[in-house]
């Protein structure tokens, strides 16, 4: 391993000399976002708000410093939040014992970065592979509804009922449409249409989010501000994160087990689930695994200075990317810009109105939507569009990690359904002597003794029913032809595919018909060689090339009926 996979902010470092500015400008962005989400996430977890805070300036910095994305924002999110709050809640109501509520939480904490990282250095990101783009377009889509609904009680000013799910939100606000506070409606709409009018001014479109988000706190201050009900973010602790000790209690970790592993396993889906949507518009190249590691790290470490689990959040790291951060320097901007707010300017941040901050987040959910490859979806693949309605209605109306798991269940059963149908072409020769499809040129010419076809897929066990029935009628009705497979396009055999293999060549040669086979992959040929079946199928089966095995074969032919022949299929014949 080199010192820029070990450490990798090695690598983009040197870049920060010509990117500072974008990455200044981003991260003053995140700092102002980022006050209000601590406190409402700290709340959700069950947690004192001044540990939202403590989340919120730590794990960003170590996570920044570890991970492969540059634009990737670490910290406290709605996600795990809920999950932190449902796992230590079965034992401790926070409202009864604030104290030992946030000693477990902490220890969960440590737990599952333990298990992120454990995952990260046993290279499991693989598994992300499995997650199609439709699954991560619909996630970003649905995700981006979710984000924008949840604002609308800040933008109408509607006390909806803390951790109202999507149909709930809709449901409450419809009722209750008579109680909207026109002068946080005002400010809201104010402060998103001077962001909209920013973004298309190109010398300062990159300040779009930070200059409306002034502009909504003085047009809050203008309209009256609390005396109409405009809400403020309130009072902000300042004090740093201390450090403290997990309570390592062997009990408290075996009852937290399970909920370790389910809380580390539903970040690391979200951080990559995340990191490839964003990856998607930035086209940068990821390391899944390397983002493991650093979650995990993150996890660890924070959890030693009174922080709770932490993870990729989709709000903060979308605001990140469209307020044009270059590299994770925006994340220590951030994480730093919260440290100095806290500790001077505490009092002048609890003025920021929520309102303003619900304006900003609604555009920023807007512009997680990919219309484009959306439209995309709905015009190439009926399967595709299957996975991303799937995805995206299931993070509507359920939690996000069930989502992504219906969305990777739907991929993986789409890919299994062509896989497990590998695609069988019957070959015949034209006038120039090439094999064609005999199915797209009627004219090509069959050799009467000899079938040749070429199989397109892999030869493993959810492939084996498939071609053992094409197989089967293949012997019943080719009236005592042999056969030729052209394997060029069989990717890999395992071990179900080689025993079917070979017992098909047993099944033929008793009634005196050869099946061979020509220019079959080294990979294909892996599993046949180690597992003996080259020998017990016959070397004189396989050949490295159509010509080859042609020449070979024709030998081996009723010449009787060569004779007799007038379709003359190969060179050979009319040598005859």
């Amino acid at each position: 391993m080199t010192l820029k996979q070990f450490f990798p902010f090695l690598t983009w470092l040197p870049m920060v000399r010509h990117t500072w500015k974008d990455d200044l400008i981003a991260g003053l962005t995140g700092t102002i976002i980022v006050i209000p989400q601590a406190v409402a996430f700290a709340m959700i977890a069950g947690m004192p708000p001044v540990y939202g805070f403590y989340t919120a300036m730590l794990t960003p910095v170590i996570a920044a410093l570890f991970g492969s994305s540059y634009h990737l924002v670490s910290g406290p999110t709605t996600t795990s939040s809920i999950v932190l709050y449902s796992i230590i809640s079965k034992y401790i109501n926070p409202t009864n014992d604030i104290e030992a509520f946030v000693s477990l939480a902490i220890l969960l904490s440590f737990m599952a970065g333990v298990i992120k990282l454990f995952m990260g250095i046993a290279r499991m990101g693989k598994l992300v592979n499995f997650v199609s783009n439709s699954v991560i377009i619909g996630f970003s889509a649905g995700a981006g509804v979710l984000i924008a609904f949840k604002q609308l009680k800040h933008i109408f000013g509607i006390k909806v009922p803390q951790g109202s799910s999507f149909s709930h939100i809709i449901e409450f606000i419809t009722f209750h449409l008579s109680e909207i506070n026109w002068y946080v409606f005002a400010v809201a709409m104010g402060t998103l249409l001077l962001a909209l009018i920013i973004r298309k001014i190109k010398k300062i479109s990159k300040l779009y989010m930070l200059f409306a988000m002034i502009f909504g706190s003085f047009l809050a201050i203008w309209l009256g501000g609390g005396l109409h009900g405009i809400e403020t973010v309130g009072s902000i602790p300042s004090n740093l994160p201390p450090f403290k000790l997990p309570d390592f209690d062997y009990n408290n970790m075996r009852m937290l087990n399970s909920g370790a592993i389910i809380l580390a396993t539903l970040g690391l889906v979200e951080a990559a689930a995340i990191s490839r949507s964003i990856a998607l518009h930035t086209h940068q190249k990821l390391n899944i695994n390397q983002e493991f590691v650093s979650q995990g790290i993150s996890n660890v470490v924070s959890s030693f200075f009174s922080c709770y689990t932490s993870s990729s959040s989709f709000t903060r790291s979308s605001i990140n990317y469209q307020s044009g951060a270059k590299t994770p320097l925006s994340a220590f901007i951030s994480a730093f810009g919260l440290m100095f707010i806290v500790l001077f300017f505490a009092k002048y941040a609890a003025f920021l109105p929520k309102a303003a901050m619900g304006g900003i987040i609604l555009l920023v959910g807007y512009n997680l939507i990919d219309f484009k490859h959306i439209k995309l979806i709905f015009k190439s693949s009926k399967r595709e569009l299957i996975v991303f309605s799937a995805t995206f209605l299931g993070t509507l109306f359920l939690d996000l990690q069930q989502a992504l798991i219906i969305g990777i269940f739907f991929s993986l059963f789409f890919y299994l359904e062509r896989t497990s149908k590998p695609n069988i072409a019957v070959l015949g020769l034209d006038t120039t002597n090439r094999f064609i499809n005999i199915i797209r040129n009627k004219s090509a010419k069959e050799c009467p003794q000899l079938n040749i076809i070429r199989v397109d897929g892999s030869l493993y066990f959810g492939a084996v029913e498939s071609i053992s029935n094409y197989f089967s009628d293949l012997y019943e009705n080719n009236d005592g032809k042999h056969l030729l497979v052209i394997a060029e396009g069989i990717n890999f055999i395992d071990l179900a595919g080689a025993e079917w293999l070979m017992h098909e060549v047993e099944k033929w040669e008793t009634t005196n018909r050869v099946i061979y086979f020509s220019g079959m992959k080294l990979v294909g040929q892996n599993v046949l060689i180690k597992g003996g079946f080259f020998e017990k199928i016959g070397y004189n089966h396989f050949f490295k090339d159509k010509k080859t095995a042609i020449e070979t074969i024709y030998q081996k032919l009723d010449m009787k009926i060569c004779e007799t022949c007038k379709v003359k299929t190969f060179m050979e014949c009319s040598k005859n």
